[in-house]
């Protein structure tokens, strides 16, 4: 051979294997691109599907907060009125305890008056220091008074421990008030996040339970729960204020019925002792005349006395004289026994008379005696017409001030509606 050819040391493949070997890396070719085809349409599948899954989640999500943000906003608001209006309660309720408070008080005046009536009235004399009806009117005027001064202080006692509990309700409601806001402000900041923010990282351990969580059925019960605290206390806050204006209105109604009650039977004893007062005096009128009249029949009677003695002693002078007559003179002739007769007659006379005037001064001790228990009598009457007087003036600082009631009916329906506030001034 002219030319030299060199060969590889190494097997040589034949044709068919040759073929063998393209047909073998064709079909491993199609393979690669068919999987590579179906992971890049199943990537692209999933990225879409992901992609899709994560905005409808965060949509829902958003919705979701958005939702929970309607709701606390809607709970927030609930429990802001629902404070609105026990603040309110609390302040009707101060007021009306502030009145109850100011006419407890003023029942010291009417206590004052009322006792200080009993012990003036106590300062009577003899026979007109009685149980009268003004003493009865008075003791009931003063049970009543007293009656009424420890209901009202029940009240207001009852008007304190109710405060107290409102106290207690509102510090709860502003707890969650703030809890409320503080979580509408998470949760408005969570609304605002996306996955774009520079503040969104990976934590720890994001899907634990946290500690102290409570399932959404209990945050709902523990909320209604509060809201009905609130109105059940509201509830009891507005009829304890009705309770407190009744007792108030009875309790002045009571005093003032009572008070005219005092006040008529005052003015009845008043006519009864200037009735009883003028008829001593017209007693003592009488009795002062008829004393005069017996102090001349007593003189009369001296005088008529006298007048007998003189002729006793002109008879008995006469007969002395004539039983000095000498012999068979000495006779008991007619003017003899006239003259014994006419001494008789006389001597029984001045005693007639002597007995009329020991009667006649008896008579008339008697009558002075009478007219001193007349005098004192009348002194006691107008000491004690004096002092139920004096009561009436003292009781009028009773229709003064705080109890002195509306000026007019008209007046009084205002103050009866409560209308004061709604009327403009004039």
């Amino acid at each position: 051979m002219s030319v030299v050819t060199y060969e590889k040391p190494i097997p040589h493949s034949s044709l068919a294997d040759w073929y063998a070997s393209q047909w073998q890396n064709q079909q491993t070719n199609d393979t690669r691109r068919n999987d590579a085809f179906n992971l890049r349409h199943e990537s692209r599948q999933l990225r879409n599907e992901t992609k899709i899954r994560t905005e409808w989640d965060t949509y829902h999500n958003n919705v979701r907060l958005s939702d929970r943000i309607t709701e606390l906003d809607r709970w927030k608001q609930t429990l802001i009125a629902l404070m609105d209006r026990i603040r309110r309660e609390m302040d009707l309720l101060k007021d009306e305890k502030f009145s109850t408070e100011r006419e407890l008080d003023a029942l010291g005046i009417p206590l004052g008056v009322v006792s200080e009536c009993i012990s003036m009235r106590d300062c009577r004399q003899g026979a007109e220091l009685t149980y009268d009806d003004g003493d009865t009117e008075l003791k009931k005027e003063l049970c009543v008074l007293e009656t009424v001064k420890k209901l009202l202080m029940e009240r207001c006692q009852s008007v304190w421990e109710k405060l107290n509990k409102l106290e207690e309700v509102k510090f709860k409601l502003n707890l969650e008030i703030n809890d409320k806001n503080e979580a509408l402000e998470i949760d408005k900041d969570q609304l605002t996040l996306d996955k774009n923010c520079a503040n969104i990282t990976f934590k720890t351990d994001a899907l634990r339970t946290v500690k102290g969580s409570i399932p959404y059925d209990q945050w709902l019960e523990h909320s209604q729960y509060i809201k009905q605290l609130g109105d059940n206390e509201l509830a009891d806050t507005l009829k304890l204020r009705e309770s407190l204006f009744v007792v108030r209105e009875r309790a002045r109604n009571d005093m003032l019925a009572q008070r005219d009650r005092v006040d008529f039977t005052l003015r009845k004893r008043i006519y009864e002792t200037q009735k009883a007062r003028n008829e001593i005096e017209w007693q003592q009128l009488k009795m002062r005349e008829e004393m005069d009249k017996v102090v001349t029949e007593i003189r009369t009677l001296e005088d008529a006395l006298l007048a007998k003695t003189d002729a006793l002693k002109l008879a008995e002078t006469r007969l002395e004289n004539r039983s000095y007559r000498p012999g068979f003179e000495l006779v008991r002739d007619e003017p003899d026994e006239g003259l014994k007769n006419e001494v008789i007659q006389l001597r029984q006379t001045r005693k007639d008379l002597i007995d009329k005037i020991n009667c006649a001064k008896t008579t008339y001790n008697a009558l002075e005696d009478q007219q001193v228990i007349i005098d004192r009598d009348l002194t006691c009457k107008n000491q004690s017409l004096a002092t139920d007087i004096r009561c009436l003036d003292l009781r009028v600082r009773l229709r003064t001030g705080e109890f002195a009631g509306p000026t007019s009916g008209t007046d009084r329906n205002i103050q009866l509606t409560r209308m004061e506030k709604e009327i403009p001034p004039t």
